[in-house]
C-alpha cells in the first residue's frame, strides 16, 4: 500500500512562482536575489498558514542555487537545489524555536555559524515559531543577529510579532505575510481537484475558502477531508453536511417570510435551523452577513467586497432589488444588538425569535425618511392607516366653534376696587371724583383703567358722595381661568425657585462675636472626632475682624502658621458657608513678637559636647577609655 501523503505537503510550492497570494513578497525576495541585495537577517510574520515558512526554505534553496534563472527561480537540477530537495543540505540549518528555546540552544546556533560553508555561498539558519525564545535566548542572539559572518543568513518565522523585541526587529528586514483571498483559495484548489482527478462544485470550494478563513494550509486539510468522506465528489449538500455550515438558502426563506410578515413562517424555519444543531448565535452572525452581502449589492462599486460564487452573487442582486437600502441599514442595526444581549438572554431561543417578530414589522414600524434638500437621514415613526384614533397625537379642539388657534395669553390688567359711601347732602363743583360709581349708594364697583369710563354726572342737587379708594387688589375670577402652557410653568417655578434661592443666600453681616461663635463651632467639630491634636492648634489661633469682607487668624509661631494653611481651604469654606457670603477673603498672620518670647527649649549639643558631659557626670568612662584605648569618632 502506497503511503498517503496530505495534500498540504504534496503540493507545497517549490519555487516563488508557486506561492499563493504573497506575489509583493516573492517579487521583492526574487529582486533582491537577481540584484544581490541580500540581508543578512529577515523576519517572517504573518497568520498561520499563509506560507513563512515555505517562503523561508525557498529563499534558502534559492539562494545557494548555481544556475539562477532569469525570473531568479532555482534550477532544481544543480547539486545545491538536489540536496535541498532530498533534505540532505549542509548549508541550511533549520531550528524550531518552540522546543528549542533556551540561552544553550541559541550559544550552539553561535557555534555553529562561525564556520564556513563547504560548498555554496551561504549557510542559512531558519528558526520558525521564533517569538518562543526566551528574553535570555533573544539577549544572547542579538551580538550575533546584529553583526554576522558575510556567509550567514538568518530567516525567522513568527506568528505573534508583538512579541518579539524590539531590539531583535531593529535588525531584520520584515515582511509581512497576509491573508489568502478566498477568489486565490478556490483557484488553488481547482487546480489540485484537477490534479487529483476529482470533482467538485465551485460552490463547495467556496466553502471550503470561507470556512478556512485564508489558511491554505487549512483549506488544504479541508478538502483531503471531504475528499474522503465523499468519494472524491465534492457537491455543495455534502460540503455543507460534513462543514456544519449553515446554508444561505435558509437565510433567502426567512427574508421572503420578513418581507410577507410571515411570522409563522420565520419561526418554523428558524425551528428547523436549531433541529439541525445550530445555536442561536450562528444564525444571527449569518443573517446579519446575508443583510451585509444584500446592501453591498445595491451599488456595483463595492461589489467585489461580497466574495461569494458567481450563482450566488445573481440571487443575491435579485433579492437586493425588492428591500430598500434604508430597511436594510435599520434590519443590520437591530440584529447587532440583538447580537450583543444573546450572551446575556436568559431564554436565547426566545430572544432571537422576538428579533425575527420585529424584523417582519420593521417596515411597517420604523423607516428612514431621507431630506432631499439637507440631506439630512432621520427616523419617523410610521402609524397604519386603520390604527385606532388613541394611537394618535391628540388635535387641539375647537373652542365656542372657532378653529383651534395658538394664542398667547396676557395677564389681566389690575383693577382699583372704588368703595363710595352715602355722604352729607352738597353741590359738587370740584369735578375730583370723575371716573367714581354712578349712583351715590352704598355699593362698590370695579374700574378698569384702560377701559373706557361710562360715568355721567350726578346733578347739582344730590348728595356729595364721599370717596375712599382702597389698595389696589386683584379680583376674585368669575371665569375659569385659562391654564399656563408647559413652557409657562416651567418659567414660573424656575423664577419662583431662584427668588427663594435669593432669599435664603442673603448675606449675614460679619461680626466679632459672630465670628468667634462660628470658631467654636468649626473647633468643636474635630473636637468630637477625637482629634484633639488639631484641636490644640486651633485653639491657640487667635480669629479677628479685619473688615466687612476679610478675616483674619493671627499664629504664635511657624509650626502653627504651617498648620492653618494647609487647613486655609477648609477654614475658608466653612465660613462663606455660615455667612452666607462667597466673597469672603481669609488672611493668615503670624504674630512674630510672640514667637520670640516663647521658650525654645534646650540647646542640642555636638557629639564632643555630650561626651563632655557624659566625662563630668561619669569619671569611669574616660578611665575606661585611657584602658582600652580606644579613639572616638566624632
Amino acid at each position: 500500500m502506497e503511503n498517503f501523503i496530505v495534500s498540504a505537503r504534496k503540493y507545497r510550492p517549490q519555487n516563488f512562482s508557486t506561492v499563493v497570494g504573497q506575489a509583493h513578497i516573492t517579487t521583492t525576495l526574487k529582486n533582491a536575489i537577481r540584484n544581490n541585495q541580500l540581508a543578512h537577517a529577515f523576519l517572517f510574520c504573518g497568520p498561520r498558514g499563509v506560507g513563512k515558512t515555505t517562503c523561508a526554505r525557498i529563499l534558502a534553496k534559492t539562494i545557494n542555487c548555481e544556475n539562477l534563472t532569469a525570473e531568479g527561480e532555482a534550477c532544481d537540477t544543480c547539486d545545491s537545489c538536489r540536496t535541498f530537495n532530498e533534505g540532505s543540505s549542509f548549508n541550511i540549518h533549520e531550528l524550531d524555536a518552540a522546543s528549542n528555546n533556551s540561552v544553550d540552544d541559541i550559544r550552539t546556533l553561535v557555534d555553529q555559524v562561525r564556520f564556513a560553508p563547504q560548498a555554496g555561498k551561504y549557510k542559512i539558519y531558519i528558526i520558525d515559531e521564533v517569538h518562543m525564545l526566551s528574553s535570555s535566548a533573544f539577549n544572547a542572539f542579538l551580538k550575533t543577529l546584529e553583526e554576522p559572518p558575510s556567509y550567514a543568513i538568518f530567516i525567522l518565522a513568527t506568528t505573534e510579532k508583538h512579541k518579539i523585541l524590539p531590539t531583535i526587529l531593529s535588525r531584520c528586514q520584515i515582511f509581512d505575510f497576509k491573508r489568502i483571498t478566498i477568489q486565490d483559495t478556490v483557484n488553488h484548489l481547482q487546480e489540485i481537484v484537477q490534479k487529483e482527478h476529482m470533482t467538485a462544485e465551485g460552490d463547495a470550494l467556496h466553502l471550503i475558502a470561507q470556512k478556512t478563513d485564508g489558511c491554505m494550509r487549512d483549506s488544504l486539510s479541508t478538502l483531503d477531508k471531504i475528499v474522503s468522506f465523499t468519494g472524491g465528489q465534492l457537491t455543495y449538500q455534502n460540503t455543507l453536511e460534513h462543514l456544519n455550515i449553515l446554508d444561505y438558502d435558509y437565510f433567502f426563506k426567512v427574508m421572503e417570510c420578513v418581507l410577507v410578515q410571515d411570522i409563522a413562517g420565520a419561526l418554523l424555519i428558524f425551528d428547523e435551523i436549531l433541529q439541525k444543531g445550530f445555536e442561536g448565535d450562528n444564525f444571527l452572525g449569518g443573517w446579519a452577513e446575508f443583510l451585509r452581502n444584500l446592501l453591498v449589492c445595491k451599488d456595483d462599486k463595492v461589489l467585489h467586497l461580497m466574495e461569494v460564487s458567481t450563482n450566488l452573487k445573481d440571487r443575491y442582486k435579485q433579492m437586493s432589488g425588492r428591500i430598500s437600502a434604508a430597511y436594510i441599514v435599520t434590519a443590520l442595526h437591530l440584529l447587532n444588538e440583538t447580537e450583543i444581549g444573546y450572551r446575556m438572554a436568559r431564554n436565547k431561543r426566545l430572544h432571537v425569535e422576538m428579533a425575527l417578530i420585529r424584523l417582519c414589522y420593521l417596515q411597517q414600524a420604523v423607516t428612514l425618511v431621507s431630506n432631499d434638500q439637507t440631506g439630512e437621514v432621520v427616523k419617523k415613526n410610521l402609524i397604519p392607516e386603520g390604527a385606532p384614533q388613541r394611537l394618535r397625537a391628540p388635535l387641539p379642539q375647537p373652542i365656542y366653534g372657532k378653529p383651534a388657534t395658538t394664542k398667547t395669553i396676557t395677564p389681566e390688567a389690575p383693577r382699583l376696587t372704588i368703595e363710595v359711601e352715602k355722604g352729607a347732602t352738597g353741590n359738587n363743583t370740584s369735578g375730583s371724583n370723575t371716573g367714581t360709581a354712578a349712583a351715590a349708594t352704598n355699593t362698590s364697583t370695579a374700574y378698569t383703567p384702560s377701559a373706557p369710563s361710562a360715568y355721567t354726572p350726578p346733578p347739582n342737587n344730590t348728595a356729595a358722595p364721599t370717596q375712599r379708594t382702597a389698595a389696589p387688589t386683584l379680583p376674585k375670577p368669575t371665569a375659569p381661568q385659562t391654564k399656563l402652557t408647559g413652557l409657562s410653568a416651567m418659567k414660573e417655578a424656575l423664577a419662583a425657585k431662584q427668588q427663594q434661592e435669593s432669599l435664603e443666600n442673603t448675606a449675614i453681616p460679619l461680626t466679632a462675636g459672630a465670628l468667634v461663635v462660628y470658631w467654636e463651632e468649626f473647633i468643636d467639630r474635630f473636637r468630637q472626632a477625637n482629634k484633639m491634636t488639631v484641636v490644640s492648634n486651633l485653639q491657640l489661633a487667635q480669629v479677628i475682624l479685619i473688615n466687612q469682607q476679610e478675616i483674619g487668624i493671627v499664629s504664635r509661631n511657624i509650626v502653627q502658621f504651617r498648620f492653618m494653611e494647609e487647613e486655609k481651604l477648609e477654614i475658608s469654606e466653612f465660613f462663606k458657608k455660615k455667612f452666607k457670603n462667597n466673597t469672603l477673603i481669609l488672611t493668615l498672620q503670624l504674630d512674630e513678637s510672640q514667637q520670640q518670647n516663647e521658650d525654645t527649649g534646650p540647646v542640642a549639643l555636638s557629639s564632643r559636647e555630650q561626651f563632655a558631659r557624659m566625662i563630668e557626670k561619669y569619671p569611669l568612662v574616660k578611665e575606661l577609655k585611657d584602658r582600652l584605648n580606644m579613639e572616638l569618632d566624632f
